[in-house]
């Protein structure tokens, strides 16, 4: 397993400096204010830079939406049965659910896959490593290989979508408990008292929020996490739904292939998958802050600063659909060449405190 990981690690792709570089001089060629798009030129350059190409072509992407139980649900941590994670991938075959609606309108497929659900869909990508994770307040939530078999099965994912054609994901997950999980990682982790980054994930009460509160701090003290071995933290306390996301962004470092950050889950996933692989996050684009307490902490740990604030907390996938029309703009004026000459007016030069 060490190994493997050793191997991710030097596979890993390095900024590629100078593509960084020419698709700044080419937002510079614009006509228009230096650096006026913000954030917007920098997601740009910054995929040129993953690619090694400044001609960033995001046009043929999807939705990667990890499915997967857990068993902490036993706990009373939610407010429906693990049911409903079989029940909405379904759905997503059928291009019914939320992210479906969202992704169509954004020109993506989705694609949801099994990473580990209890119970087995038809149409859903199979990736499936178990039935579902352990009771992660009682004992370890999986091994040590069931994680890396779910971290392999992210990374595989991408490399075998690279070369079907996608050049843009975005990380997606469905796992009824999965907030419940993500709390649990960022607590042992980061060393912060459970009540400080647990939320109410999809609408708890207030004696539903204290009961994950206690879960989490259960499975901290039955399983004794070492947060300097993040794959430790991650198979006692995470979920195959996080696992696989994680090889996503670890994936996409490898391959040159950006990957989007959506929202709580998505982010911790992103924070495992740095921890285990560090410079994997040349590949990670963040979409938005998430509702969930500890959703800005994670971010601002990555170094990563999101787009769009929205008090959103629906997950699948769908606030890291959300940036994707916002790229499209910014590559339009970017691939536009209305430059200064071809309008007739003198280039902005750079001023003191230029944004750029």
């Amino acid at each position: 397993m060490e190994e493997r990981l050793l191997q991710w690690r030097q596979m890993l792709r390095r900024p590629d400096e100078k593509a960084r570089r020419a698709a700044k001089a080419q937002w510079d060629s614009i006509a228009k204010p230096l650096g006026s798009l913000g954030v917007l030129e920098k997601l740009v350059m910054d995929i040129a830079a993953l690619t090694g190409d400044p001609a960033v072509d995001i046009s043929r992407r999807a939705v990667v939406v990890c499915c997967a139980d857990n068993g902490v649900v036993a706990e009373g941590v939610t407010q429906t049965g693990q049911e409903v994670t079989a029940r909405m991938a379904a759905e997503m075959t059928h291009m019914n659910s939320s992210v479906c609606k969202m992704a169509a309108a954004a020109h993506a497929d989705v694609i949801p896959v099994d990473m580990g659900m209890i119970h087995r869909v038809e149409g859903v990508l199979d990736r499936h490593v178990m039935d579902g994770t352990q009771d992660l307040a009682r004992r370890p939530a999986m091994t040590r290989e069931q994680a890396m078999a779910a971290l392999s099965a992210g990374v595989e994912l991408v490399k075998t979508l690279r070369e079907q054609g996608y050049t843009l994901l975005v990380s997606g997950e469905m796992g009824i408990g999965n907030t419940t999980t993500s709390s649990a990682l960022v607590a042992a982790m980061l060393n912060l008292p459970a009540e400080t980054v647990t939320g109410r994930g999809a609408g708890l009460s207030d004696a539903g929020l204290q009961r994950k509160i206690w879960a989490i701090e259960r499975a901290i003290a039955v399983n004794r996490p070492d947060p300097k071995d993040p794959l430790d933290v991650l198979s006692k306390l995470g979920g195959l739904d996080i696992c696989g996301m994680a090889g996503l962004f670890i994936g996409g470092a490898i391959c040159g292939v950006p990957v989007i950050i959506d929202g709580f889950i998505s982010a911790v996933a992103a924070f495992m998958a740095q921890k285990l692989c560090p410079g994997c996050e040349i590949s990670m684009l963040a979409s938005h802050c998430s509702e969930e307490p500890a959703a800005r902490r994670v971010l601002t740990v990555l170094n990563k600063n999101p787009i769009l604030f929205a008090n959103m907390r629906l997950g699948e996938g769908t606030g890291g659909v959300c940036l994707l029309p916002l790229l499209d703009m910014a590559l339009a004026v970017y691939g536009g060449r209305s430059t200064f000459d071809s309008v007739g007016i003198d280039a902005y030069t750079p001023q003191g405190g230029a944004p750029c």
